[in-house]
C-alpha cells in the first residue's frame, strides 16, 4: 500500500512539473556589458538544480576521500578483531573436544592478538571481556592438564582483567572467575579452600544454582554434613534434582551426619534440627532412634520419634518402603518397646498385635509381635509367632534374632533337642 502511494505521488509530481514547465513563459535576462543574455526560466532552474547537485556530489566525494584513512584503520581493526575472536572460538571448541593443548594455545593466540592491537593503538570496546575469557579458557585447559602453576597464573590475570571492566561487566566477570576457581579447588580435593572462595561471593550469587551445587560438594568433601544438608534442602526446593534423587540425597546426608554424632545429646540435637518431612522418612526415624538408644538414650524418647511411622504402617502405605527400610523400622520398634512394668506396656503390645493381625502373613510383623510377647513374658504367643516367622523371614538379622529367641524359649521348657536345633540354626544364619 505504501509503495502504491509513493508511486502515485511521483506521477503527480512529474505531471505537475511538466505542466508548469510547458506553460512557463518567463525569461531571465543577464546584462553583461556590452552583451545581453536572455534565457528561459526553465533553463535557469535546470542549471541551478544541476549546480546544486554537482556541489553536493563533489562534497560527498571529498568527504569519502578524506575518510579513506579512517576506513582503512577501521578495516584493519576489524580484521584483527576477527582474528582474535576466531582464536578464542577455536580455544572453546578445542576445549569442548578435549584437545586441551590446542585450546590453551588458541587462547594464548587470542591474548597475543589483542596485545598487538593495543600496541598499535587499536582499542576494542569489549577488550577487557575478551582478555578475561581468554585467560579463563587458558586456565581451564591448564587445569585439565594438571598444570596448577599455569592455571594459577592465568587465574590471577583473569582476576586483574575483570577488575578493569566497567561496573556491571566487572561484577559478572569477577563472579565468574570466583566460581571457576572454587570448582578447580574442588577438583583438587581442597574443600576448605573451595569453601573460602564460595564464602567470598555476594549473598545473591551464593544463592544461584551453580554456587549451591559447588557448596554442596565442597561441604560433603570437607565433612561439614550439616551445611551440606541445608544446601541440599535448598537445592531440592529449587528443583535442582528429581524428587526421588532429592529424597535419597537428603536421607544419605542425614544418615552420614548421624554417624558423626558420639553421644545421645548430639543425636537429640540432630533430631530437633530435622524438618517434619525429614522426620517422617522411615529409615531416618529408625536410624536416629536406634543410634539414640545405642548411645544410652531413653526408649521413651525413641518411641516418640517413631510415633509418626505408625500411621503409614497401619494404613498400608509402608508397602512402598524398601526391604532395608522395613528392616530398620522393625528393629527400631522392637528395641524401643517399653519394659513389662511400664504403664504403657499393654498399650504397646496391643498396637503391635493389631499391626500383626492386619497383615497376618508378613513374617516381619510376626517376628515383632513374637519378640514383644516374649518381652511381656507371654511365652505361648511368643512361641507360636516366632515359629511362624522363622519360616518366612529373609533378613539375616531378624532370622538370627528369631532363632535365638526360640532357643531361649526351648531352654525355659527344658527341651534340650529344640534348644540345640535353634542354636544351630542361629549359628548357621550368623555364619
Amino acid at each position: 500500500m505504501r509503495a502504491a502511494l509513493w508511486l502515485l505521488s511521483l506521477f503527480a509530481l512529474a505531471a505537475a512539473g511538466a505542466w508548469l514547465a510547458g506553460n512557463n513563459q518567463g525569461t531571465v535576462t543577464l546584462f553583461l556589458s556590452p552583451y545581453r543574455v536572455d534565457m528561459s526560466l526553465n533553463l535557469v532552474l535546470l542549471i541551478f538544480v544541476s549546480v546544486v547537485l554537482l556541489v553536493v556530489l563533489a562534497q560527498q566525494a571529498l568527504a569519502a576521500l578524506f575518510a579513506l584513512p579512517k576506513q582503512a584503520q577501521r578495516w584493519r581493526l576489524q580484521q584483527k578483531e576477527r582474528a582474535a575472536h576466531a582464536a578464542l572460538l577455536d580455544a572453546i571448541s578445542h576445549f569442548m573436544a578435549g584437545r586441551f593443548l590446542r585450546a590453551r594455545k588458541s587462547a594464548q593466540i587470542a591474548l597475543e592478538k589483542e596485545d598487538l592491537m593495543q600496541a598499535a593503538g587499536l582499542t576494542l570496546d569489549h577488550a577487557v571481556s575478551l582478555r578475561t575469557v581468554a585467560h579463563i579458557m587458558a586456565a581451564e585447559s591448564a587445569h585439565a592438564l594438571q598444570d596448577q602453576t599455569l592455571r594459577q597464573h592465568h587465574l590471577a590475570q583473569a582476576a586483574v582483567q575483570a577488575q578493569m571492566a566497567p561496573n556491571a561487566e566487572r561484577q559478572t566477570l569477577t563472579e565468574g572467575v570466583q566460581l571457576r576457581a572454587a570448582r578447580w579447588l574442588l577438583d583438587d580435593r581442597d574443600a576448605d579452600a573451595s569453601l573460602e572462595r564460595l564464602k567470598e561471593l555476594p549473598p545473591a550469587v551464593g544463592r544461584r544454582m551453580v554456587a549451591m551445587r559447588l557448596l554442596l560438594k565442597a561441604s560433603r568433601l570437607a565433612g561439614q554434613t550439616a551445611q551440606a544438608l541445608d544446601t541440599a534442602v535448598l537445592l531440592a526446593k529449587h528443583r535442582a534434582f528429581t524428587p526421588l534423587a532429592a529424597e535419597s540425597l537428603v536421607r544419605g546426608l542425614i544418615l552420614e551426619w548421624l554417624t558423626q554424632v558420639r553421644d545421645a545429646d548430639g543425636v537429640q540435637k540432630l533430631w530437633q534440627k530435622l524438618s517434619p518431612a525429614q522426620r517422617k522418612m522411615p529409615d531416618v526415624a529408625a536410624e536416629v532412634a536406634l543410634r539414640f538408644m545405642a548411645l544410652g538414650g531413653a526408649t521413651v524418647t525413641a518411641r516418640l520419634w517413631l510415633e509418626p511411622l505408625w500411621v503409614p504402617l497401619q494404613g498400608g502405605a509402608s508397602a512402598q518402603w524398601s526391604p532395608l527400610q522395613m528392616l530398620r523400622v522393625v528393629q527400631a520398634l522392637e528395641r524401643s518397646q517399653p519394659d513389662p512394668q511400664a504403664p504403657d506396656a499393654r498399650q504397646g503390645l496391643a498396637r503391635v498385635e493389631g499391626l500383626q493381625q492386619a497383615q497376618p502373613r508378613d513374617p516381619r510383623w510376626q517376628y515383632l509381635a513374637g519378640m514383644v510377647c516374649l518381652r511381656q513374658r507371654l511365652w505361648g504367643k511368643a512361641q507360636a509367632l516366632l515359629s511362624q516367622a522363622a519360616k518366612g523371614l529373609q533378613e539375616p538379622e531378624l532370622r538370627r534374632g528369631t532363632w535365638l529367641a526360640l532357643a531361649e524359649l526351648a531352654e525355659q521348657r527344658e527341651d534340650v533337642a529344640a534348644a540345640a536345633h535353634a542354636w544351630q540354626q542361629a549359628a548357621l544364619v550368623g555364619g
